[in-house]
């Protein structure tokens, strides 16, 4: 079974643009669920599903926070097993490449854990495609 989900794009905005899109509570409210989120290491967070998209609950901890890392446990509602998200960035000529690491997924057991990567490895695309346009069409103050 595969455990790692793994997720590469290029955006054409700077890497600030795509780290706040990542890392800033408000904004990932903005294209993906609501996000009581703080990119500090240790801080528990919370992602409240909504009912119109579909999703559940998602809660975890902040594990890393360097500038361009991001990582973070992730719990959904309604189970035990425990996943790490990790999102790198790194500025290119074309702007933002980002890698995005979905991993643990063995910790969910038997078929729980195939169907979970396959929800997971589809759900990254859409966030993926959500996040591209957010940063190409959202103008941030500052």
């Amino acid at each position: 079974m595969k455990d790692v989900i793994t997720k590469e794009r290029v955006f054409k905005q700077p890497i600030d643009k795509v780290w706040n899109a990542i890392s800033v509570g408000e904004e990932i409210s903005a294209w993906f669920i609501k996000a009581d989120f703080k990119a500090k290491k240790g801080y528990g967070y919370t992602f409240t599903a909504s009912e119109e998209k579909g999703c559940v609950n998602i809660t975890g901890e902040v594990k890393q926070s360097d500038p361009y890392t991001l990582s973070y446990t992730w719990i959904v509602d309604g189970t035990t097993a425990v996943t790490t998200v990790t999102w790198k960035l790194e500025s290119v000529d074309d702007g933002t490449k980002l890698f995005l690491e979905h991993s643990g997924i063995s910790n969910y057991e038997g078929e729980t854990a195939v169907k979970m990567f396959e929800n997971f490895s589809g759900g990254w695309m859409n966030c993926m495609d959500q996040l591209d346009n957010y940063v190409n069409t959202t103008v941030h103050a500052g």
